[in-house]
């Protein structure tokens, strides 16, 4: 365990160090979610039943988890870029643990985005949304925020040793806009058709978005929801626990196996 530790460290070191001499990419990935609360917090809040603030209200919960499943798009790509560069190779011929390289992508990927964070929030803030549900909830819900964004990127790093290419990676990743649009992140999912309805309490983005609207007290649970939807906390740690048990191990293995 303490070689595990050691050795994530270093790796945590290495992943910062990365965004550090990519500052493009790292500021592109905070811009976009903000350009998007304003692009659809003025446009989409004058054709909704909820116009203006509180839209935009509603908006900010959604465009946090949104840019969490986010994570699945990053960890994708820096996994893939370094198998396909041979960095990873070269990793596995040091005495390294071998949980300890996607382990210390996985945190530093946590820590870029606690950071990056701060600059969507007090957009939100600029613009009406307001934390109305006490300190408690705002901090459960920046914490279940970061757990998601964990989970996603551990769905990322073993996508990214999975395709083994950079040019996979950005064209599987590109698609990851399409999750959450089929969630309630951007609009109420009572008002969609049945199967599409479904489909969108079912994604674990709608699950964490209402539980950040809740814990923030930015709106009510809807009642008849399904399962996840209408008990959003708990529902969200399931989904996190699930996605970590299921995608960390096999990250692992797929890193010590290689190319086998």
């Amino acid at each position: 365990m303490s070689t595990l530790a050691y050795d994530g460290m270093a790796m945590v070191g290495r992943q910062l160090r990365r965004v550090r001499n990519n500052p493009g990419l790292a500021i592109l990935t905070q811009v976009m979610p903000i350009n998007m609360l304003l692009f659809f917090g003025y446009v989409f809040g004058s054709a909704l039943a909820m116009p203006g603030r509180e839209y935009r209200s509603f908006l900010v919960p959604g465009l946090l988890a949104a840019t969490a499943a986010g994570g699945i798009m990053t960890g994708m790509f820096q996994a893939a870029q370094d198998t396909h560069r041979g960095v990873t190779d070269r990793f596995r011929t040091m005495p390294v643990s071998r949980a300890a390289v996607p382990l210390g992508q996985a945190v530093a990927d946590l820590v870029v985005t606690a950071v990056g964070t701060v600059p969507l929030l007090l957009t939100g803030l600029a613009v009406g949304w307001r934390i109305e549900g006490g300190a408690a909830g705002a901090l459960g819900a920046v914490g279940l925020l970061l757990l998601f964004r964990f989970a996603c990127t551990w769905i990322g790093i073993l996508l990214g040793l999975l395709t083994r290419s950079e040019e996979a990676a950005g064209q599987l990743g590109a698609a990851t806009f399409v999750l959450p649009l089929l969630s309630n992140a951007y609009i109420p999912a009572g008002g969609l058709t049945p199967w599409l309805r479904t489909v969108a309490e079912w994604n674990p983005i709608s699950a964490v978005t209402t539980a950040l609207r809740d814990l923030f007290g930015n709106a009510p649970v809807p009642g008849n929801a399904a399962w996840p939807v209408a008990h959003p906390v708990a529902g969200s740690l399931v989904w996190c626990a699930a996605l970590i048990a299921l995608c960390a191990p096999l990250a692992v293995r797929r890193y010590a196996r290689g190319e086998r």
